[in-house]
């Protein structure tokens, strides 16, 4: 007999982020409101948060990162972005529980298995906006450039947001992905979460076990930060720090809230130690031969 994996593959990571989205929701008086979030995240979500004790303890930074995305895709759209581009958008709702234009194009891009159990799931629910979901798996080079080719033709000011991607891919994965999204002229402004390699070193330490068994190893931490995507076209205006930004929502439990308010004994800042929401504006397209 075989016994099979708490989680399975990729897709089951969305089903766990769901959970943390659930509890906030579930909270006196929650940051952000996620209606669908514990349907979305079902048994298997239940049963992944219920048995991976130690990821109780990271619950605040989920908070924080979503919070994080949401200001900033508020931002963007006052600055008068016309298309949302989620990548790897997962079990994401912020068509349906944020307050957007209804003319605002949002494109989610995910693998074709979990769009089909996510359409099955909100069926009968309607989104705020114009949602449109492509299935296709973002480590197709050629298909995602053919992809963001024709959704930069379709938009004047597109906004890209990566949230829980990076993190599983290669430097070399990262840097090829940040030159695609820098080719199309309306790809303007992306955020996207960005683990430190200290923090990185705890999680695997922590999941790491886990999620290699299921396929999805953590791998994204530059030494360099967010300095990283200079080289491709992108120039960081903006770190949140998923730390800090948790204290101000007061959801840091005690100690971590000293910690957020001082820096180690190496003098690191907590932002640098804990990762954060990078904010990314185009400087420059890769030239075209």
């Amino acid at each position: 007999m075989t016994t099979e994996p708490l989680i399975r593959n990729i897709s089951d990571t969305a089903l766990w982020v769901a959970m943390y989205r659930a509890w906030e929701t579930e909270q006196p008086s929650p940051v952000f409101r996620d209606p669908w979030a514990r349907r979305l995240a079902g048994a298997r979500g239940e049963e992944i948060m219920s048995k991976i004790k130690v990821a109780h303890r990271h619950a605040w930074s989920y908070t924080a990162r979503t919070y994080n995305i949401d200001s900033f895709v508020t931002q963007e759209i006052a600055n008068g972005a016309d298309m949302v581009i989620d990548l790897a958008a997962g079990l994401d709702t912020r068509p349906y529980r944020m307050r957007l234009p209804s003319s605002l194009q949002w494109i989610e891009i995910e693998l074709p298995e979990l769009l089909t159990y996510k359409d099955e799931v909100l069926k009968g629910e309607k989104p705020v906006c114009r949602l449109e979901r492509i299935p296709l798996d973002l480590a197709n080079a050629g298909a995602r450039r053919v992809l963001f080719e024709e959704l930069g033709r379709a938009a004047k000011r597109a906004v890209i947001i990566s949230e829980g991607l990076i993190v599983y891919l290669t430097a070399d994965e990262v840097s090829n992905l940040a030159r695609d999204l820098a080719a199309p002229a309306s790809f303007q402004r992306w955020a996207t979460d960005l683990c430190s390699p200290r923090l990185l070193t705890m999680l695997q330490k922590q999941v790491g076990s886990q999620l290699g068994q299921a396929g999805a190893p953590l791998k994204f931490a530059p030494e360099q930060g967010p300095a990283f995507f200079t080289e491709y076209g992108w120039t960081p205006i903006d770190v949140r720090s998923m730390l800090q930004t948790a204290a101000a929502l007061k959801r840091l439990p005690l100690l971590m809230r000293l910690f957020a308010l001082f820096p180690d004994t190496k003098g690191t800042k907590p932002k640098q130690i804990w990762g954060g929401v990078v904010q990314l504006e185009k400087r420059w397209a890769p030239t075209t031969t």
